[in-house]
């Protein structure tokens, strides 16, 4: 039993923690451009040019973290639940 324990209590820490890098930084490198925001390429000597744009990212660089994404679905789809409209005299 104690490590069934352990193993409840780790995946709960693991999750806390990304909860908070979620919200204190909401977005994350591009995996694709690796946060370059454009793909390198070599031209025919060799050196290091500058490629298109990075489609996933829109050339930023950065993307929004999985995590975010489904709390910021989870809040428009509570707000759009919960909003119910004031009667006339409340306002």
């Amino acid at each position: 039993m104690p490590s069934a324990l352990l193993a409840i209590v780790l995946i709960l820490g693991v999750t806390l923690c990304y909860v908070a890098v979620c919200a204190a930084s909401p977005f994350g490198d591009c995996r694709k451009c690796r946060g370059m925001g454009h793909a390198l390429k070599t031209d025919r000597k060799g050196r290091m040019k500058r490629g298109k744009d990075c489609r996933h990212c829109k050339a930023t660089g950065k993307r929004i973290r999985v995590g975010r994404w489904l709390y910021n679905r989870w809040a428009r789809i509570y707000r759009a639940g919960t909003d119910a409209p004031r009667p006339e005299g409340l306002r």
